[in-house]
């Protein structure tokens, strides 16, 4: 499939082609005011350098922005206050989506030739938000014209073509992102610091939830839409991939796609987890719970204290005689800790391009999207065993 026939294979009307042609390059001006210096902090790269960094010039990046639908618009306007960033490119094959940019952000250069994105040397690196299935074609393309690459969760539609597309940039010595934005999210990296920190204890278990009603996708199930948010989160927040995945699904609208499903993982440190995944609710859920063996944590995302750390567990006392069996219960103080008020998607464009620049490791790393994407796999090849446990291990990269 050629890059520009992906654009149009769409499936909801959201494009995926994109253009600067060398004309335009005139109209696009350097961005405004910064990201906000906070991000600096929640987006440090913790692993080691990626390889080639970009030497960019005094005035900053130039960044293409692909796909200009639902999530394209955000993307522009964070571009616009990263200090990194000289100038921004809006490209999509629909016109009104190209004007209502234009509106927004006049000083964006748009177009709709994808070919003229990839020809123009003065464009950095680009952004993919398309659908998944033109995830791989497009970033492929990308790699090989010698642009960095970033791209909305997920990173590919298989593992084989995540793979192929890690293989790419670390032979061009290029930066390769997935777009997992809760890695960025304040409450989420509080959470990792306490359980870094060994305040929760051993990690039990944690449970999640994230339902709503809507949006259903026609080309992709739950597992793959809602599914890399919460296995890229409990990724980040235990440091392991998980050994074994177990599912249940059902398709209670379109027939052929699964619109609720509940996943089952199992950990090598031998902590587990559930998480619930729908687009058919009643109301909007993101809440999840982590349950320690000193302590226990609720995030709820919805939430105006989203943080609550409650001081509570259960013990078992040593046994004063035998047979004798006694269970000791704490209920001590609920603490909310202050959260930062910041963007998450500030803050990890704020890591793509530092990764362009610095030579950096971007917290949402290629090899962790690889991992998300194994996992959704683990969870189809359980559905089609009719939920029988499956070993990550096992599903083959062409799965």
């Amino acid at each position: 499939m050629s890059v520009h026939a992906a654009a149009e294979s769409a499936p909801d009307g959201t494009p995926a082609a994109v253009s600067a042609a060398a004309a335009c390059a005139a109209s696009a001006t350097a961005p405004g005011a910064s990201a906000a210096a906070a991000c600096a902090a929640s987006a440090t790269a913790p692993g080691a350098a990626a390889a080639g960094a970009c030497a960019a010039g005094a005035s900053g990046l130039t960044v293409a922005v692909v796909g200009l639908g639902y999530w394209g618009p955000n993307l522009v306007r964070n571009l616009y206050e990263l200090p990194q960033v000289a100038a921004v490119w809006g490209c999509d094959l629909r016109q009104e989506r190209r004007e209502a940019i234009r509106r927004r952000f006049p000083a964006t250069a748009l177009t709709s030739s994808c070919e003229h994105v990839l020809a123009d040397p003065a464009i950095d690196a680009l952004i993919i938000a398309t659908p998944i299935s033109t995830h791989h074609d497009l970033a492929a393309a990308a790699l090989r014209a010698g642009k960095h690459v970033f791209i909305e969760k997920p990173l590919a539609a298989s593992s084989e073509e995540a793979a192929a597309l890690i293989e790419l940039a670390t032979h061009a010595k290029l930066v390769l992102m997935p777009g997992h934005t809760f890695l960025y999210s304040p409450p989420v990296t509080l959470i990792r610091s306490f359980i870094e920190s060994g305040d929760l204890g051993e990690v039990y278990f944690i449970s999640s939830s994230r339902v709503n009603l809507g949006l259903h996708q026609q080309d992709v199930s739950v597992a793959w839409d809602l599914g890399p948010h919460d296995f890229s989160i409990l990724r980040y927040w235990l440091d392991e991939t998980p050994a074994s995945v177990s599912a249940l699904a059902r398709s209670c609208i379109l027939p052929t796609v699964p619109d609720v499903a509940f996943v089952d993982l199992e950990y090598a440190s031998g902590a587990v987890a559930h998480a619930e995944l729908s687009w058919l609710a009643p109301s909007k859920l993101r809440r999840t719970t982590i349950v320690g063996s000193r302590k226990m944590i609720v995030y709820d995302d919805t939430a105006t204290e989203p943080v609550r750390i409650f001081d509570s567990g259960a013990a078992l006392r040593d046994p004063t005689s035998f047979g004798e069996f006694r269970m000791t219960y704490r209920t001590g103080d609920i603490l909310c800790p202050h959260v930062d008020a910041v963007e998450p998607l500030a803050c990890e464009l704020d890591d793509f391009c530092s990764a362009i620049i610095e030579g950096s490791m971007p917290r949402s790393s290629a090899q962790l999207g690889l991992e998300v994407i194994r996992t959704i796999e683990a969870v189809d090849a359980s559905l089609a065993r009719r939920g029988a446990r499956v070993d990550i291990g096992q599903v083959s990269l062409s799965a």
